[in-house]
This record gives C-alpha cells, structure tokens and sequence, in this order.
C-alpha cells in the first residue's frame, strides 16, 4: 500500500551538501525528508569516491555546532601552514594560520568521513526522515505547496524542495533552469600517500603549466594527492603499472618528505566550471554542485555548498519561528540575494586562478612570482586571505560565525 509523507521541507539528494542542510533544520525543530538514491552502504564502501574535502573554519564551526564533529575529529587532518608555489621558481608564498589568527585554517577529510557521521546522525534525529536507495519520478510545484512521487509509490507533501542531487541535478532540470559550462582539459588525479617524514601539518600548492599539484596532510604521515593533468594525459598516467605511476607522482612530489608510497586506489575526475542562471524557482532552491561546480584549485567546491545549506536552513529557520510560509517567494529571495555573489565570486575567482596559473608565457609567469612574492611580505594582506580561507569573511550564517572558547 502506498505511504503518504507529510513534511516542511523536501531534500532531494543527501551527500555532503544535502545532509548538512537536513542536519541543520532537524537540529533546529524543522520537519525533513531526504531522498537519496544511492544505496547508504555503497557511498560508505572506500571505493566509491576518492576525494577528500578541505573543510574551512567557517564549516568546522556548524559540524561543532550540530555535533557532527565529535564524529569526523579523529579522522580529520590539520591544515595549519598553506605553501603556495609556481612551478621551478625560487619565489613563493607562505601562510601560517597560526601566527596570523591563531586557529587552523580549516581540516582535510574523506569525503566518506563526512558521509559517515551524516548517515550516523540523520536517522537518528527526530525532525529527519532519510529514505534510500529512492528516486523521486514525480515532482509537482505549486502557488501552495510541493508534491512528490517516489519509485516505490510514496508520495511526499511538503512547503519547500531542496535541490542538492550534484552537478546533473534531477530537481535543476525539472525546473527547467539552464546552465553555463565549459571544461578546463583537465583531470584531477586523486591518490593518498604515506611519507617517510611528517608533513607538518602544512598544506602544499604547486602550479604547474598542466595545472595545479596539491599535497594536503591527513593524519599521521599521510597526504591527500589532487595531481592536475591535461585530459589528454591523465589517463595514460591513470592506466600505469604501480612501479610506474609511482615513479611518476614522485618526480611531481619531491624529496621533501623523504620516500613516499601511494597507499590504497587512484581515481580521475575531469574538471569543469558550471552555474545554474539561477538558484530558485517556485517553491525550490538549489544548494552546492546542483547551482554551482567549481575547480579545485582553492579547495572551496564543499565550503561553499556547506554556505549554501547553512544560509538556507537559517532563513527556512528564521520563518517558521515567525508562523510564515517556508516555501514563499520572500525566503527563496533573499537565498539568492544572500549566495549569488559569494558564490559567483569564488567561481570568478578560482576560474582566473586556474587561468593565470595553467601556462608557462614568460612575461605572465615573471608577474605572477613576483606577486606571490609581494603579498607573502604583506602582513595585512595575508590576514585578510587567509580570513578568506578560512570562510569567515563576508555574510555568514550564525551557525558558521567563531564563538568564544568555553
């Protein structure tokens, strides 16, 4: 017999992004069903995805704040030191978060650590229902309210859907809102790596004409590895014997730390830069990769959708503390007002990185060491970045905001 779900808010799609934002509203008293249609042992299985995410101050705070972090600590790498350099120059820039701010800049965690302790917590939590492996076939919006339909007949009342089902997102291209998309002929080569010596807690950026090799430390002597090579290159890298790739990562790494070993899988991701025209409809917002896909050059793709979910969660919040309408246009408004430049801002920002970075022309090269070199002497101006890095510059969610230690 089919089930009828009444709820506040629908989410379709519960990875990272997702379920933060159900995490948020449940924690908050705010009805929630989220529709997931990967099986939760599959997305907790170590080769489903190999990526790692660097998780900004401004995050770390909201998984404090919603006792999630308790569950990812011990898993989580510190990132205390960032080293910016530009391919053989002598050149580089230095930050340490420590003596500029005193606190980390942020932590490296798998991306199944986060799926982890969401699927932990959101079954548990009285607001949250989580139903997977379901597909949602049927979505309706109205003046009114939001129905939907799932694979197995369950239909689903709800004030507001939440688009958060990735970059191919389902619930975007119901709504018929349009993308912009264009490929960097890039890869990302991800790999993990155990080091001779520690790593110090310093996270290593070295451009390069193919784009971008970054070294991130993960507990112990551990590193997490986004090697970038052209399309055309990584997968004669990817498809090495292991003697060979080895060779390969360690020409690319340096001695630094001393002998290196890949540990466990290597994967490939192509990069692209996507936006959605906009981020609402009738009844529906869309949050992090189902709006907006970014290059990983900054490290940011997670932070920003982890802003997208706090923001919206905080004016879903905020409304029904006041008895109105979640889903009105009023809120989805001031969503968009709220995201849209934060968002197409780091897109801007990370695209002219990648841009500026990925060639070897002398004279863009000569500036670019020559910039780095100046702001590493300007102590104002790397506070401000690493305050940028951190995620706590701008209009934050409460959630996100530092707090006093107790």
């Amino acid at each position: 017999m089919a089930q009828h779900l009444d709820t506040d808010v629908l989410i379709i799609g519960g990875g990272l992004v997702g379920g933060l934002t159900a995490a948020a509203l449940a924690r908050a008293g705010v009805d929630v069903i989220v529709v997931d249609a990967d099986d939760p042992e599959t997305l907790l299985n170590a080769k489903y995805d190999g990526r790692c995410s660097a998780i900004a101050r401004s995050v770390h705070n909201a998984f404090v704040a919603l006792d999630l972090w308790d569950l990812m600590e011990s898993e989580a790498g510190i990132i205390e030191d960032i080293r910016v350099t530009d391919g053989k120059s002598p050149l580089f820039l230095h930050f340490d978060s420590l003596d500029l701010v005193g606190v980390p800049f942020g932590y490296m965690l798998e991306n199944r650590t986060i799926r982890k302790a969401l699927l932990k917590t959101l079954p548990e939590m009285d607001h949250a229902t989580y139903l997977a492996p379901k597909r949602v076939t049927k979505l309706d919006r109205s003046a009114s309210e939001v129905n939907a339909t799932l694979d197995d007949e369950t239909s689903i009342k709800a004030k507001l859907v939440i688009g958060a089902d990735g970059r191919g997102s389902w619930v975007r291209k119901s709504a018929n809102i349009d993308i912009t998309k264009w490929s960097y002929d890039q890869t990302a080569i991800v790999c993990t790596v155990e080091s001779e010596k520690p790593h110090l807690n310093v996270a290593q950026e070295h451009f390069r004409s193919t784009g971008p090799f970054a070294i991130l430390p993960m507990p112990g002597h551990r590193s997490s590895i986004v090697w970038t090579e052209t399309s055309r290159t990584a997968p004669v890298l990817i498809g090495l014997n292991e003697d060979d790739f080895q060779a390969e990562l360690s020409e690319r790494f340096g001695d630094y730390l001393g002998d290196i070993k890949v540990v466990g899988p290597r994967w490939s991701y192509p990069l692209t830069l996507q936006f959605a025209k906009r981020s609402i409809d009738q009844r529906l917002a869309l949050v992090g990769d189902a709006s907006h896909g970014m290059h990983p050059v900054a490290g940011q793709g997670f932070n920003m959708g982890a802003r997208d979910a706090c923001a919206i969660a905080e004016l879903v919040i905020q409304t029904k503390q006041l008895g109105l309408d979640i889903g009105a246009g009023r809120v989805l408004e001031d969503y968009d007002r709220w995201r849209h430049f934060d968002n197409h801002l780091m897109l801007a920002s990370t695209d002219a990185i990648v841009k500026l970075f990925s060639n070897n022309v002398a004279p863009i090269r000569f500036a670019r060491d020559v910039g780095l070199a100046i702001v590493d002497q300007l102590p104002f101006a790397k506070k401000f970045f690493t305050k940028s890095a951190m995620g706590l510059v701008g209009e934050l969610p409460e959630i996100m905001k530092e707090r006093e230690a107790s």
